[in-house]
């Protein structure tokens, strides 16, 4: 699951059932990395210990701004802000991408060919995946994004950097048709087993582990009425829903879309219809 993306026959991966966390109180008081290694821990089963998953969350949090990785602000009596911008690129996604680029490192450590990372990017996820894997051995990335739909900020990150292992391809066309490339570039067994295919995006059911491991942490602090989730593509909520059936109190999950609202309009109506993109 870490470095195959997409499932045989084009599903994603999912967990046969969901683990019981026997405590989650006591993520109130633990760092951060401690934290996302138990998670993970959970899920790797005999395959990886927590010992070497709290290595490997240590130098991935390492170069975060603030020691608690994504801390929890009060703004009034009943509204916190749970800050997830303290990363080297200033988005959510490095939070998990930092540790899945170290899981990449111990997967392929002793590889005899590398691995081809392929995802589509609205612009943080681009950016979060070169600054975590540049110059990282046995790791090619190709990152599509859609050519001026992204800020100037994100632009810049993906596509100025030196390393040798980052390409970055603009599409003329939106997210979607990024992401329709690369599920298509998946779909085909044949081109996946031959380029050896991985991906970074939250198809990548380790992106969602991490993710989830910060509901966990502010969950335990203090009991949430509600998250309110910013919401593009479903991951992040999806990864709320991952630490609520773990035993965390996270309760509601709201869904905070703008205009481009096939989340919402998907749960009213129970269709998921796409319609157009505005940048």
């Amino acid at each position: 699951a870490v470095l195959s993306g997409l499932a045989p026959g084009g599903g994603l991966y999912m967990p046969e059932r969901w683990p019981a966390l026997a405590d989650p109180d006591a993520f109130a008081e633990i760092p951060f990395g401690q934290a996302a290694a138990r998670v993970l821990a959970l899920y790797a089963g005999d395959e990886i210990g927590f010992d070497r998953l709290h290595k490997m969350a240590e130098r991935a949090y390492a170069g975060f701004e603030h020691a608690a990785v994504a801390p929890l602000r009060p703004l009034a009596d009943d509204l916190d802000l749970l800050e997830l911008f303290h990363g080297p690129t200033l988005a959510f996604k490095d939070v998990a991408m930092r540790m899945l680029a170290e899981l990449y490192g111990w997967a392929l450590q002793d590889a005899v060919r590398g691995k081809t990372i392929i995802g589509a990017t609205s612009g943080d996820t681009g950016g979060a995946a070169v600054a975590a894997f540049a110059g990282k051995a046995n790791v090619e990335v190709f990152m599509l994004h859609p050519r001026g739909r992204i800020s100037d900020v994100q632009r810049r990150m993906m596509t100025t950097g030196s390393a040798a292992n980052i390409r970055n391809i603009a599409v003329d066309g939106t997210f979607d048709d990024c992401q329709r490339i690369v599920k298509t570039l998946f779909a085909d067994e044949v081109l996946a087993r031959a380029c050896d295919l991985g991906g970074v995006n939250s198809i990548n059911w380790v992106r969602l582990a991490v993710q989830s491991t910060y509901f966990l942490t502010a969950a335990a602090q203090r009991p949430v009425a509600a998250f309110v989730v910013p919401t593009g593509n479903f991951g992040d909520i999806f990864a709320g829903f991952a630490a609520k059936r773990m035993g965390a109190r996270v309760g509601l999950l709201i869904a905070a879309t703008n205009r481009n609202d096939i989340v919402r309009r998907a749960i009213e109506s129970g269709v998921y219809s796409p319609s157009r993109v505005d940048a």
